[in-house]
């Protein structure tokens, strides 16, 4: 018997074609998908995207271990409500969940703490006693508590597929990197950060597990500091306002009320959308003497103040260039 041996080369046996046109979603679209997933699945799919988490430490291949409440340390669950302390808040990926075994731990967005609430909650109302120990995620009829890596893969990509899309459920963990790429080229947040939140052996990783799993507070809160700034690159709605918007935004209703705007008008205005242009429009229309029900508002200049007031206008403000606002009721 004579045997031969020749290597067989096969073209392309190396070749992915399914991958090759997968790309990581837009915000708009990972917000499609949430959508398109029931309480659980939203929460599976933003754990993956807003924290950069594997399936499997969402629940292991045997379904007997997984992400558990005692995971969130800055999570707290009192009298049917689940509360965080802080936002964006601590998730620990412990060392049997980890795939390099080592322990280490990533935040979890404001939009995703918003779903996370949402889902706990949807369990403590239907009598669910929730223990340090339980599963954050649980199958809806298994004898085990935990749900299998794969079933988690499935509910994943059924959320994917509703949406419209053909992309594996990983790509939803490469999202959460690419989003912290585009803020780490902005300055937002360093690459160190963005490792170690992944579970990838690095300098933190290493000063990490030196520490029995400890880091300086100083440390942590810059981490967190860092995940806020770079939220607007994982988000998919607009949750919070920044101190900059709030007092822009707060500026400009002042400006409102001294053109002779009442409250109750300006609570009808959608004031963040409001352009500059057109908001010099709605003042200057409302100080060059537009009647209104309640009293009609001019500017004139504070040499003619006094004849106005003893005609019985009212003084309403100072402005600029010797120019004061006055006001007639009607």
């Amino acid at each position: 018997m004579v045997e031969v041996r020749a290597r067989i080369k096969i073209k392309d046996a190396d070749d992915t074609p399914t991958l090759r046109e997968e790309r990581v979603p837009t915000q708009q679209e990972l917000r499609k998908i949430f959508m398109c997933g029931d309480l659980r699945a939203r929460c599976a799919c933003v754990l993956l995207a807003h924290s950069g988490l594997r399936i499997e430490t969402l629940g292991n291949y045997e379904g007997t271990d997984g992400l558990r409440v005692k995971d969130f340390p800055e999570m707290k669950i009192e009298n049917g409500e689940v509360i965080f302390e802080k936002i964006p808040t601590i998730v620990v990926v412990r060392r049997e969940l980890s795939k390099g075994g080592h322990q280490y731990f990533t935040f979890l967005s404001e939009e995703g703490c918003g779903y996370l609430k949402d889902y706990l909650e949807s369990r403590l109302k239907e009598g669910e006693k929730l223990t340090p120990n339980s599963p954050i995620l649980t199958p809806k009829a298994a004898p085990k508590p935990f749900i299998r890596s794969t079933n988690i893969g499935d509910i994943i990509r059924n959320a994917i597929r509703k949406a419209g899309f053909k992309w594996r459920p990983y790509v939803l963990r490469a999202y959460f990197d690419t989003q912290l790429m585009l803020a780490e080229s902005k300055g937002l947040v360093l690459r160190d950060y963005r490792q170690f939140w992944m579970g990838h052996k690095g300098d933190i990783e290493n000063r990490y597990t030196t520490n029995k799993c400890k880091l300086p507070e100083d440390i942590i809160e810059d981490m967190r500091e860092a995940y806020k700034r770079s939220q607007e690159y994982l988000h998919t709605t607009k949750v919070g306002k920044t101190n900059e918007e709030e007092l822009r935004q707060a500026f400009r209703k002042q400006l409102l009320l001294v053109a002779g705007f009442t409250q109750s008008e300006i609570d009808k205005m959608d004031v963040s959308e409001i352009s500059d242009e057109e908001l010099q429009t709605i003042i200057r229309k409302r100080l060059l003497g537009e009647k209104t029900n309640d009293c009609v508002q001019k500017v004139v200049s504070t040499d003619e103040v006094e004849k106005y007031l003893e005609q019985g206008w009212e003084y309403v403000a100072t402005l600029p260039n010797k120019r004061v606002i006055i006001k007639m009721n009607a």
